[in-house]
Order: C-alpha cells, then sequence, then structure tokens
C-alpha cells in the first residue's frame, strides 16, 4: 500500500469516529470555478477536496409535516457544528503530517443572492462518489438519501481521488409531489431555484426559525426507497393543503 493509501485510512478513520456516514476524496480538476471569495493564495496547490457527510436523525425528519420544526432548526445546527469539528479534526491531522488543508465551512453563505458558499459541498460530494445531485437539486446518498450534511477540505495530500458514482434517481420522484412550492420538476436542471429560496424565506420568518430551510423534500429522500413510498404520500397529502 502506498503513502496516499495509508493516509486516506487514517482520515477515514477519524472522520467516521467524529460520526462522518461517508468519506470520499474529488480532484479539484473541474471545481475550481466553483470556489468562491478565496485568494488565489489559500487555495493554490490544494489539488484535493475531501468530502465528509454526517446522516440526519431520521426520527427528527419524522416530526416534519407541512414545513421545518424548532427540533430540525436545532439539530440542523448542531450537524453543521460536527461537520465544522470534523473538518477541523482532519485539517489539523494533514497539517501534523506535513500537508496543507483548508476547512471549508459546512453552512456559510458567501452570496445571498445567488446562494453560494465558498464551493459547493454538493458538487464536490458529487465528484468523490459520495452520491448523486438529484431532482430536488440535493446531493443523494445511496443509502441515506438527502438525509445528510456535507462538509469539504481541501488539501495537498497525495490522496488518490474518487470518481462520480453512474447513478441517479431513476423512476423516484417523490420529492416533486410534496415541494410546496412546485420548485422540484421532472428534469434536475429546471429546479426552481427562486421559487425554492422564496419558501425558505418565508418559513424563516413565519416560524422565527432564524434559518433558510424547510426540510420537506430532505423527509421524502430518505435512501430507502421502499420505506419512502408512506412517507411521501404523507407529504404530499399535507402540501396539498398549503
Amino acid at each position: 500500500m502506498g503513502e496516499g493509501h495509508q493516509y486516506r485510512q487514517e482520515l477515514k478513520e477519524i472522520a467516521g469516529s467524529m460520526g462522518a456516514v461517508h468519506f470520499g476524496v474529488a480532484s479539484m480538476d473541474g471545481l475550481r470555478d466553483r470556489l468562491l471569495g478565496l485568494t488565489p493564495a489559500a487555495v493554490e496547490g490544494l489539488d484535493r477536496a475531501i468530502s465528509m457527510a454526517v446522516r440526519l436523525s431520521r426520527r427528527i425528519m419524522e416530526d416534519i409535516v407541512d414545513g421545518p420544526t424548532r427540533l430540525y432548526f436545532m439539530h440542523y445546527g448542531r450537524v453543521n457544528m460536527l461537520l465544522d469539528e470534523t473538518a477541523l479534526r482532519i485539517s489539523s491531522a494533514i497539517q501534523a503530517r506535513g500537508y496543507d488543508a483548508l476547512p471549508i465551512p459546512a453552512s456559510q453563505i458567501i452570496d445571498w443572492e445567488g446562494q453560494r458558499a465558498h464551493i459547493s459541498h454538493k458538487h464536490v460530494a458529487r465528484a468523490a462518489g459520495v452520491g448523486w445531485i438529484g431532482r430536488n437539486n440535493l446531493l443523494i446518498s445511496p443509502r441515506y438519501g438527502s438525509q445528510i450534511r456535507l462538509v469539504t477540505v481541501l488539501t495537498d495530500m497525495p490522496l488518490t481521488p474518487d470518481g462520480p458514482l453512474d447513478e441517479d434517481c431513476g423512476e423516484c420522484d417523490g420529492c416533486l409531489s410534496v415541494c410546496p412550492t412546485g420548485a422540484i420538476r421532472e428534469q434536475q436542471e429546471d429546479f426552481d431555484h427562486t421559487a425554492c429560496y422564496r419558501l425558505l424565506d418565508q418559513f424563516r420568518r413565519k416560524r422565527n426559525i432564524g434559518q433558510h430551510i424547510c426540510g420537506i423534500c430532505v423527509k421524502a429522500c430518505p435512501g430507502d426507497r421502499q420505506a419512502g413510498k408512506q412517507i411521501t404520500a404523507e407529504c404530499a397529502e399535507h402540501a396539498e393543503k398549503m
């Protein structure tokens, strides 16, 4: 086994001990155009991106009916904190081995109008083989669906990159019928970002949660598609009443 493989195993074990359910590595080739608000000096030579995911609580997701709950709001924030702590641990381990690392916060918006962060965690995760981008415009894990949160660490550590998965949502369209604002379409590229954001902002103000979150389509995509059918039907019934 080469040095890069050994490093990968060490980092994966650290991430796993922090609660990460996915760990993948992507080449920065093709991802640099998704960087935003970082100086060239900060990212120079960082040609690998580590993607990690933490699973959301399914029980908390089940509590969502017609929009975000206070419980989901608190859980969302704590998971983001855990992801940031995991990214810091991974970065420290990389630096201890003589390499550079740049942890990208799990949930920090740089461009509010465009809803963009320093880098797109979902596009990094896709390139790292963690999952694919689904009709709901979120990263879909084969095992956990949309019920995960992501974080990224950029590095120059010589890690062998993974490749994208040859998978997609297939015939599953459970998220289409549950979206209260109709932002989700049959084709992922037709996703209505503006309609989605307006609903998130409405939830933020009316439910006094201080965060642009929803959770309805996340609940409808648990990864287990058979189990998800009943969840989707319940969400769709409530969406029709909104």
